[in-house]
């Protein structure tokens, strides 16, 4: 497969210096800039150090704080060096907490000038994963900018796709991640309504590539009580699945590390979801294949293998988006649907993602040979039984023991499961 990505990414390698010092005029030393660190000097000056992945948020915050930025130079593998050349050190920052360097002087040492790029051009790396930025007693509110349906006419149930706005805050996150949602109100009991987490279902730029959104993929709960007979709906699925553009929404997060995907930009993914277990999916499929420029260090070339399960062909969430991609990558995207009121298994019965699973077994086994082969699961924890019998015995024809290789596996940090 060719990325548009791959030209950029050899024209990059002056970005592989990840951290850069602002230095920011105009702020004055009060309770907003004490609480996030800043140092102000005499002179009003202020130098920054910021990680390339917050280059966008960093220049908002300070714009807020009435700052403005005099200067923004590259430090040299991530280190600041005093001018009097008796010490190094190193200055990271972390969940959007703003590091400065220390000593005699925090003039970074001159670098040749790097190429103009998308602030945003940046690999994920475990630790610099972001993790509850925002929590339920402080939340961020974002405005839902988008919200539309999923299930085509004659499908079953309701699943919205929706976007919120983040440009207000400092929340940001990567794929596989999650964010909670508060809905208003109260319950039963007086209290305000526990937080509800959702698989963020866009990619860390957002759908509109900008850095700007996050996304989810929410099907609205809804059934028949046992015993009464009465209608129940799910509190927070349903209050989202009313959204309307311009609709505060209180989030928290982003929450999770189980679900990343690999820096290799040779590695296998194997993707098995139900239903709204798509979302993570989504995140990665358009991370891989529709970025482009975004992306100069993350060339995907391995080769991606989509199982979804779903009731009717109108339940396919994401169906366009989904086959336009199998027709546009045809060596690196496979696309697999089990329809279990459509299609029948080898039995006659339903088909449901297990069933294809089994029908692949063989093929699959032999990716998860290769040490660069990540196996993601994510859906109804129902579906994990199955998937393990159907490998059971494409490994039992090899001599191995599935419980144990799938053990192996998730110590190598190559099996992911978030079912629920």
């Amino acid at each position: 497969m060719h990325n548009s990505a791959a030209t950029a990414s050899n024209n990059n390698t002056q970005y592989q210096n990840r951290l850069f010092v602002y230095e920011v005029k105009g702020l004055s030393q009060n309770g907003n800039t004490n609480s996030l660190n800043y140092p102000i000097r005499r002179s009003g000056s202020v130098f920054i150090t910021v990680p390339y992945h917050r280059m966008n948020q960093e220049m908002r915050r300070i714009t807020r704080l009435g700052g403005q930025i005099v200067s923004i130079k590259p430090l040299n593998d991530d280190v600041v060096s005093e001018v009097n050349g008796t010490s190094q050190h190193r200055d990271f920052v972390s969940r959007g907490n703003l590091g400065t360097s220390h000593g005699q002087s925090n003039q970074p040492k001159q670098q040749p000038q790097a190429q103009s790029k998308s602030m945003t051009q940046t690999k994920a790396k475990k630790a610099d994963v972001p993790v509850n930025i925002y929590r339920p007693k402080n939340p961020y509110i974002g405005k839902c900018t988008e919200i539309y349906d999923l299930v085509e006419e004659g499908g079953i149930g309701t699943c919205r796709h929706m976007t919120f706005d983040l440009s207000g805050g400092d929340l940001y996150y990567v794929e596989g991640q999650s964010i909670g949602i508060i809905p208003p109100g109260t319950d039963d009991k007086g209290n305000s309504h526990k937080l509800r987490l959702y698989s963020i279902a866009s990619t860390r730029h957002g759908d509109a590539m900008d850095d700007k959104t996050v996304s989810l993929c929410v099907r609205k709960l809804e059934y028949q009580h046992p015993e009464t007979g009465e209608l129940v709906e799910g509190v927070c699925s349903t209050y989202l699945c009313n959204l309307k553009p311009g609709d505060d929404v209180a989030i928290t997060g982003p929450v999770g590390k189980e679900m990343l995907l690999p820096d290799d930009e040779d590695a296998n993914i194997i993707m098995m979801a139900t239903g709204t277990g798509i979302a993570p999916f989504r995140a990665y499929l358009w991370r891989m294949f529709k970025e482009g420029d975004l992306n100069p260090d993350y060339n995907f070339k391995g080769l991606a293998w989509l199982f979804f399960g779903i009731p009717t062909s109108p339940n396919i969430l994401y169906k366009e988006d989904l086959e336009k991609l199998e027709k546009d990558y045809p060596d690196n995207f496979r696309l697999t649907y089990a329809i279990s009121r459509e299609q029948k298994n080898s039995e006659g019965g339903r088909m449901y993602i297990q069933h294809r699973i089994a029908e692949y077994a063989d093929q699959l086994w032999e990716l998860m040979q290769n040490p660069k082969t990540h196996t993601y699961i994510c859906g109804l924890k129902g579906m994990e039984g199955g998937i393990d019998e159907a490998l059971t015995g494409a490994a039992a024809k090899h001599g191995v023991n599935w419980d144990e290789y799938r053990k192996q596996m998730k110590k190598e940090h190559r099996w992911h499961v978030e079912t629920y």
